[in-house]
């Protein structure tokens, strides 16, 4: 296939829409590379937690290159910063052997920052502000958080040690000017793929039941064996925070079913509600119906390439709230 003028196409979508198998097929028909939006993709061992589907990137029997999936360990703290530079690496590297560039996931933060080109700086931590945080209650934590910016995002409350993180970021930003870094405009489009908010219900449902049956709780007690805190998979949230609690009896297996399928639900009605946003700061998503087959999705897809622009995202200067991603 002939590349249109957008440096590469992005697609984007809430929990279970089927967007990592719609990507796949899409990159095996114009021969692409698919680097992942994915916050929590990123770490090893943590497979059906996250729901990788790695399966869903074999095509006819050919596996669709992909990037920025397993790269991290769990435990690690990976950030904005990060990604931005992996992602850049990525985009570099399919670019040099002639692919074409698919940015896929659900993440949005990760999606937005890429496309808009932030600049970001590292944080490093603050031993002295953290010792002074270390022993105040979560609520407190939050208030002081809420001194510094408007809470939009709960994820960075979710446990103490997230709060603090947090804290210790807008407190660098505060003392810091940010230091600009080099980050190319990118021109995409973007592609979301829309799900009724019933099926999606009951999709997010299914795929849950699935994934417990399959060892999703084992899956926790085996990064506990091998030394992973339960407080850093608290930090993950989701899955991971609610089967912790399981597996550590601090929760029965009902409990822990319903108050996760409940959470899940909650995140994909956040994501919608980043991407809606994303349209109020002007970028022009092209929704598709998750439900139509495959082939009308990528016919769709590909007659929006060929017409190039009107898809491409807009760049303005700024930086999203937080630093943690959906």
């Amino acid at each position: 296939m002939e590349h249109s003028a957008c440096d590469l196409l992005t697609i984007l979508g809430p929990t279970a829409s089927g967007k990592t198998a719609f990507a796949a097929r899409l990159a095996r028909r114009v021969g692409g590379e698919i680097i992942s939006a994915d916050s929590r993709q990123l770490y090893r061992r943590m497979d059906l937690g996250t729901g990788k589907d790695l399966a869903d990137y074999v095509i006819d029997g050919i596996r669709v290159p992909y990037h920025l999936i397993d790269i991290c360990e769990p435990g690690y703290r990976y950030n904005l910063f990060e990604y931005q530079r992996d992602f850049l690496a990525a985009y570099e590297e399919i670019g040099a052997r002639g692919a074409f560039p698919i940015l896929c996931g659900g993440t949005g933060l990760y999606i937005e920052s890429v496309l808009r080109g932030y600049r970001m700086t590292p944080v490093p931590e603050n031993p002295e502000l953290r010792a002074a945080l270390a022993e105040k209650p979560l609520a407190e934590l939050a208030r002081i958080l809420g001194t510094y910016k408007t809470l939009h995002n709960t994820t960075d409350i979710d446990t103490p040690k997230r709060a603090i993180r947090a804290i210790e970021i807008q407190e660098y930003y505060r003392l810091h000017p940010l230091r600009e870094r080099e980050f190319p405009e990118l021109r995409s489009l973007v592609v979301g793929l829309s799900v009724d908010r019933e099926v999606r219900r009951e999709r997010i449902s299914r795929r849950l039941r699935q994934r417990l049956e399959e060892g999703m709780a084992d899956e926790v007690r085996s990064l506990l064996r091998e030394g992973i805190a339960p407080e850093d998979l608290l930090y993950y949230g989701l899955e991971y925070k609610y089967l912790t609690l399981y597996v550590t009896g601090k929760m029965s297996y009902e409990e822990m079913f319903a108050k996760l399928e409940i959470a899940i639900h909650q995140f994909a009605k956040r994501q919608m509600t980043w991407f809606r946003g994303m349209e109020r700061r002007g970028f022009r998503i092209h929704w598709i119906d998750a439900a139509l087959p495959d082939e009308e999705k990528i016919a769709r897809t590909l007659g929006l390439l060929s017409e190039e622009s009107p898809g491409c995202a807009p760049k303005r200067p700024g930086a999203p709230e937080g630093e943690e991603g959906q």
